[in-house]
């Protein structure tokens, strides 16, 4: 029945909740609320897209000077924040949680199909989880 698979499929998403990867993501994701850094280069980078994105929707008179220094300014800002210790740790915890749920989707793809879930391996980097732009997993 539909049921039991609904919810057996709730039941490994409480359990993909409990495993390393994600409760690492959840840490990252904590600890970069908590930085007082990162969080001031997230507030100063919106604020810069702000003016920036106001800049440019200006139907008249738009000031490119001060759209390449917008522009300069937010991309600086957005390299700034990419470099902070926090998001460093917060991309990587959340590639590895990426890396399980493709594997998840490829298995479900998988059965879907008519395949063997079982036989189904970890995904290669870059898959997308999509069976239909895919050489095949096994």
């Amino acid at each position: 029945m539909v049921k039991d698979a609904i919810a057996m499929f709730k039941e490994a998403a409480a359990q993909m909740q409990r495993e390393e990867a994600y409760q690492a993501l959840m840490g990252t994701l904590k600890r970069n609320d908590e930085d007082e850094a990162l969080q001031s280069l997230i507030g100063d980078f919106n604020l810069a897209r702000i003016d920036l994105n106001a800049e440019l929707s200006k139907s008249e008179d738009k000031d490119q000077e001060k759209i390449a220094a917008l522009n300069t300014k937010v991309g600086q800002l957005y390299n700034d924040i990419m470099a902070n210790e926090s998001m460093i740790a917060y991309n990587e915890a959340k590639a590895e949680v990426e890396q399980m749920v493709e594997y998840i989707n490829a298995i479900i793809n998988t059965a879907v199909n008519g395949g063997d879930p079982m036989t189904v391996e970890q995904p290669q980097a870059g898959c997308s989880g999509s069976c239909s732009s895919c050489a095949g997993c096994h």
